[in-house]
């Protein structure tokens, strides 16, 4: 069974501002990135549990990464129910935590 992969507003944020950031640099890696971080959630939408745990104390919160050259992304997401993955934020892995 696949799960339905939605975004908050602060992820597709997130999405756009990384876009945005390579792009002014490199418009083909922009897109070869975004392409990697569209396989992340196909693989999200079939193996949520797969991915670490976030946080001990919230075993649902969970981080996927994806990788994209020398570094990658790190997708957060909530497995809301048997159905729903909820990604909260996104962040290239050389920026802050979430938290």
């Amino acid at each position: 069974m696949n799960f339905t992969v939605r975004f908050t507003p602060a992820a597709a944020e997130d999405l756009q501002r990384l876009f945005d950031f390579l792009a002014a640099q490199d418009v083909k890696a922009a897109r070869r990135a975004r392409s990697a971080i569209a396989k992340g959630m196909e693989f999200l939408r079939a193996f949520p549990f797969s991915c670490r745990k976030a946080s001990p104390e919230h075993p649902l919160l969970r981080e996927l990464i994806v990788s994209f050259g020398a570094n990658g992304y790190v997708a957060l997401f909530e497995i809301e129910d048997g159905r729903t993955v909820t990604v909260l934020a996104i962040r290239h892995q050389r920026e802050e935590d979430f938290f």
